[in-house]
């Protein structure tokens, strides 16, 4: 789950899809090292990497290595929770499905922004990672991330199965649930 509390209103969502973005992954925002745009990436694990793509939308980003090591996962959509209406506000008259479908869409329905970049995802009472009660186990398959010039070839892109909210093609390269 990932949730947001922001003044008083909550809004959160089952995380659905997510990419990886491994140490040494020439298509990663750390495979060149650390630079100021990307030093959030280089925090211990659990920690917010939040960027402006495409001069549009912001992303987030979730640290995954010990402190000083740069890789992420990419949370790219959502299946919304609470707060639904907040989201409709936020993004316009969208439909459920498409509330929290893609890194952007996701942002904007989450209010995600740069202020929450190097957050600790963890302990932190504003944006947080948590699971749902009771635990929800669904079928997870992986196929190659989307929207790459280099390592597209790379089964790093995780969803659930069947999922509606799932932002891209359900198209898995392995025949078996992660």
């Amino acid at each position: 789950m990932l949730v947001h509390d922001l003044r008083g209103r909550r809004t959160s969502g089952r995380i659905v899809e997510t990419e990886a973005y491994p140490v040494g992954d020439p298509a990663g925002h750390s495979f060149r090292g650390k630079t100021s745009r990307n030093a959030t990436m280089f925090l211990s694990r659990g920690h917010a990497h939040v960027y402006f793509i495409y001069g549009m939308y912001y992303t987030l980003n979730v640290s995954s290595e010990r402190a000083g090591i740069g890789a992420g996962i990419l949370i790219r959509a959502l299946e919304p929770i609470e707060g639904i209406e907040l989201m409709r506000e936020r993004r316009g008259s969208s439909s459920l499905r498409d509330l929290a479908r893609g890194p952007g869409r996701l942002a904007i329905a989450m209010a995600i922004d740069l202020r929450y970049s190097g957050v600790d995802l963890c302990t932190d009472r504003s944006l947080w990672l948590g699971k749902s009660e009771p635990e929800h186990r669904v079928p997870v398959s992986a196929t190659t991330r989307i929207g790459l010039s280099r390592e597209q070839d790379r089964p790093w892109r995780f969803y659930e199965r069947g999922s509606a909210f799932v932002s891209g093609p359900r198209i898995r390269t392995d025949e078996s649930p992660k």
